[in-house]
């Protein structure tokens, strides 16, 4: 199982390009509070880190990094 999940993720370009477009998907939270300058970046990074493979935690942190 674990075999082939590394095949595909680095199997080829193919598989380049959608490890690295699930990286940016992951951390998009953080990029948008980056791009806004939001005051409390380093927070909804960790957040987005730590928390956001529970999907629960990526809402909260996408949440945060549009709000005003």
């Amino acid at each position: 199982m674990i075999d082939n999940i590394f095949g595909f993720f680095f199997g080829g370009f193919f598989g380049f390009i959608a490890f690295l477009f699930s990286v940016v998907l992951y951390f998009l939270p953080t990029i948008i509070a980056v791009a806004g300058r939001r005051r409390n970046t380093f927070a909804i990074f960790l957040l987005n880190l730590l928390l956001g493979w529970t999907f629960i935690g990526w809402v909260i942190a996408l949440v945060w990094s549009v709000k005003k």
